[in-house]
């Protein structure tokens, strides 16, 4: 049996999607190839789970014309697939799983999209919020998959731990306290972001009060400035970040959350990557509605204010205030931080 799996376009929604990847190949084995469709950034998040077989590069906004939208379906009508799991609730990838062949197409109705597949499940959003991990097993169940545990998970390979391991010791010469990583960064717009002003207070806060603690400024090659600016805001050795790193794989991040003793992030992809392995975190969710980004509601404090406008699920404040983000405090978050420090530490110990 051949099975192909559409994957989100978003880093941590393909991280919720981890326990459905992980449960196909449970009960499969090895009658079953499995062929994740998805971006290359996808890709590097999944390395190293053994879980996918093969891969289709599949980025319909991306500048790689070979991994558009034609150059997807027609790869996959080479190696037609029995079975094709529409994750994303988009219409273009359940014309992509329509297009690419596959002899039964499972994915949620809604959104025009139900002619395209043969086995169209009612939609989770007509029913109260659904987390991700939840939704994406029901369709492993519309194809006769046990139910299975809902733990998000990734790995990393030896090598990135080693250059992750290197890193913390050059940022950290000589210092090899606990390690908490700081993100602010989202791909979503600028709604989601509690602001350099707040994380660099919050390094001082936590310095000031944890001895020997490594705080790292997380970002990706497009947030480079903001890190740095935190950095230097904050002031003092324990607070470095990865603003002035040459490269920056999607490896090198999952090392650094692979060693991380707790995480402090805004409601976006490094939120879901510490979720993966296990690392207990902060998480400041503004205009998003809480119930959606749930990966690891056992290992997380979410910090958010009830207010009339949020959630509005907007990249930008339409109302320009921002106060679900503005009115979190460095206080609560630092408090937040060291509760969970101290969780971590007594968990090592045990």
């Amino acid at each position: 049996m051949h099975i192909a799996v559409i994957l989100p376009r978003w880093v941590g929604d393909a991280v919720m999607a981890t326990p459905l990847l992980r449960t196909l190949k449970s009960h499969f084995g090895t009658s079953a190839r499995i062929t994740g469709v998805m971006r290359p950034v996808v890709a590097d998040l999944l390395d190293g789970t053994g879980w996918i077989d093969d891969h289709v590069f599949y980025d319909r906004h991306g500048k790689n014309p070979a991994h558009g939208f034609g150059a997807a379906a027609q790869t996959l009508r080479r190696d037609r697939a029995d079975i094709s799991l529409v994750l994303p609730n988009s219409l273009s990838s359940a014309a992509l799983a329509f297009a690419g062949g596959a002899r039964r197409r499972v994915g949620y109705v809604g959104r025009c999209r139900r002619w395209l597949l043969t086995d169209a499940i009612p939609s989770h959003r007509e029913e109260p919020i659904v987390p991700p991990p939840v939704a994406f097993m029901k369709l492993a169940d519309a194809i006769g998959v046990p139910p299975a545990p809902l733990d998000v998970e990734l790995m990393v390979g030896d090598a990135d731990l080693a250059r992750g391991d290197a890193l913390l010791a050059a940022l950290f010469p000589g210092c090899s306290g606990p390690l908490v990583v700081l993100n602010d960064n989202s791909s979503n717009g600028p709604a989601r972001a509690w602001g350099v002003e707040n994380h660099a207070a919050l390094g001082r806060w936590i310095a000031n009060r944890v001895p020997g603690v490594r705080i790292l400024v997380h970002c990706g090659p497009a947030d480079r400035q903001e890190s740095r600016a935190v950095v230097q805001l904050a002031g003092i050795p324990a607070v470095r970040g990865l603003g002035d790193i040459d490269d920056l794989p999607l490896g090198l991040s999952k090392a650094v959350y692979a060693r991380a003793a707790v995480s402090v992030s805004s409601d976006s992809g490094p939120r879901h990557i510490a979720a993966g392995f296990r690392v207990p975190t902060v998480a400041l969710v503004g205009p998003t509605d809480p119930r959606i980004g749930r990966s690891d509601a056992g290992r997380c404090v979410e910090i958010r204010r009830d207010l009339p406008c949020s959630p509005c699920d907007r990249g930008e404040c339409p109302l320009v205030h921002n106060d679900c983000m503005r009115l979190i405090t460095v206080a609560e978050v630092g408090r937040a931080t060291i509760e969970l420090l101290g969780g971590a530490a007594m968990a090592s110990v045990g």
